[in-house]
């Protein structure tokens, strides 16, 4: 009789680290074209935006009086009123949009130790990042839970929805003062019941399956069964989900910015920049052209990514 020998040196295939995984879950979005063009229109704009972290081809506020105007000097998208690159404001405005968030000297009375250094990630990003995470614990508790958590959790936010959004912005901003990390909290109180929403109607239908029958079975708390097999099933189109809010956030801060009430000064952001020079539009257009054409290309990429993404991850599940 023969027996059969283990091969040497065989061994059991690896399993793929998180950023592997990670990856692989990201990639799929190449298969479709649509996703594909967002990608490129988004990784564009993210790579003005570290481009300018290091280098612009001139200061963002600064005009051509203060840099000694000389007929060498070339501005390959014009000017505004003031004389002041548009080129190098755009560059800047993407900064705290999408990499870089300036902390105040001061949050609530009390002087902040890193107030000097900005935060990594954007103002939209972290708007985002903080309505989903709101988000996502009150569906949780609403769609997992249900009754009377269910019920109170979704009349307030009801509430919260039955409110125009610039309402709630007006009122926060004027609550608070104006600064990056309040538009983030405005940015993440007015996009936490939509989360919600979806992350309560995705718990409900969740919630019935086997594996959390056999999670409750086990003993499991609440809190386990929500962060840890409810939530990682339901991240297909929560990350759908966040793509579409990081175009609404950056339409929220350009609204602020044209109304005067959002990003302040010194720094440049898109809406403030068609604010500044909307009152010499029949003088001097390209002031007001370029940053609505960056706001509206960067939404579209992200659009189209979140768009391209949703159809190769539908297809992949089926």
């Amino acid at each position: 009789m023969t027996v059969t020998q283990p091969i040497l040196g065989s061994t059991l295939p690896k399993r793929p680290s998180a950023i592997q995984r990670a990856w692989e879950s990201f990639a799929i979005v190449f298969d479709s074209t649509v996703g594909t063009v967002g990608v490129a229109m988004v990784a564009f704009w993210i790579s003005v935006a570290l481009i300018s972290l290091v280098w612009t081809p001139y200061p963002a506020n600064a005009t051509d009086f203060i840099q000694n105007e000389s007929p060498t000097l070339t501005h390959p998208l014009g000017t505004d009123h003031l004389g002041r690159d548009s080129l190098s404001r755009l560059m800047v405005g993407t900064q705290v949009i999408l990499v870089k968030t300036r902390l105040p000297d001061e949050l609530f009375g009390y002087t902040l130790p890193f107030g000097d250094w900005p935060m990594p990630v954007g103002v939209a990003i972290w708007g985002v990042l903080g309505s989903l995470t709101l988000g996502s614990l009150l569906g949780l508790m609403a769609g997992y839970q249900g009754g009377w958590h269910d019920t109170i959790i979704m009349q307030i936010l009801d509430a919260l929805i039955a409110f125009p959004r610039i309402v709630l912005y007006l009122v926060v901003i004027s609550a608070m003062g104006q600064g990056d990390l309040v538009v983030i909290l405005a940015i993440t109180i007015t996009g936490a019941p939509g989360v919600a929403r979806l992350v309560r109607s995705l718990a409900m239908d969740i919630k019935t399956r086997d594996y959390i029958r056999a999670a409750e079975t086990r003993g499991e708390s609440v809190w386990y069964i929500m962060f840890w097999e409810i939530l990682p099933n339901a991240r297909g189109p929560l990350l759908v989900d966040g793509m579409l809010r990081v175009g609404y956030a950056i339409f929220a801060i350009g609204t602020l910015g044209f109304l005067g009430i959002g990003l302040p000064p010194p720094d440049p952001d898109w809406g403030n920049m068609v604010n500044e020079a909307r009152p010499f539009i029949f003088v001097t257009p390209w002031p007001v052209i370029w940053p609505s054409i960056a706001i509206a290309s960067l939404v579209i990429g992200l659009n189209l990514f979140a768009d391209g993404y949703r159809e190769e991850l539908t297809r992949y599940q089926k």
